[in-house]
């Protein structure tokens, strides 16, 4: 199964509050982009934002210059659906990241549990390659993973587990960490999940 395949039959088979990933508020990510310096009429793309609700809360605080790119359309479906009027207000992607081509730039890259899921080198160089061209020199990227002690699988594949040093390492010199840190994620089955979130900026 490809793995744009696995996550449409995850999406299709699943509410949106029935996967381990599910956050009702996405608040780390919130103080993260504020602290980046966002306004609202910062570019922000949302790397993997699924049927995520963070693209709920930036909507509600007047961000408007919101896209949001996902390889399953079943999960940019349930979004839309979500946020109704608000949703036409915000650029959807249906893509794989890794072969995805930006036609624009952002200010801020969000990632929240998609580059994790990227065990092949070759797609991590994609990734990264996309991640540097898409991002403004001087802009930031939010990146979370599961931390060295957080689960070695989700949804049935492998992970990459990442501190923020083992990260930085990952994305290369042109990224300079600003901020880590850690999230003890509660799934709505109530067990706990280790995350490392990762603040970086681009070099200018």
């Amino acid at each position: 199964m490809s793995r744009q395949d696995h996550w449409q039959a995850v999406y299709t088979s699943k509410g949106e509050n029935d996967v381990s990933w599910f956050q009702e508020s996405p608040a780390t990510s919130l103080e993260l982009i504020a602290l980046a310096g966002a306004t609202t009429s910062s570019a922000i793309i949302d790397i993997g934002g699924g049927a995520s609700r963070l693209v709920d809360a930036l909507a509600a605080k007047g961000f408007g210059a919101v896209s949001v790119l996902d390889l399953s359309e079943a999960a940019v479906t349930t979004a839309k659906a979500r946020m109704g009027s608000q949703a036409g207000k915000v650029s959807w992607v249906v893509a794989d990241v890794t072969i995805w081509q930006p036609e624009g730039v952002f200010d801020i890259w969000h990632d929240r549990a998609a580059f994790h899921f990227l065990t092949d080198e070759d797609d991590r160089v994609a990734y990264i390659s996309r991640l540097t061209t898409a991002l403004k020199p001087g802009g930031h990227a939010i990146i979370a993973t599961f931390a060295p002690d957080g689960p070695e699988k989700c949804s049935g594949l492998p992970v990459m587990r990442y501190d923020a040093e083992s990260l930085g390492r990952t994305l290369g010199s042109a990224f300079k960490l600003v901020e880590a840190r850690r999230e003890s994620h509660v799934t709505p089955w109530n067990s706990v999940q280790q995350f490392q979130f990762s603040l970086f900026r681009r070099a200018a």
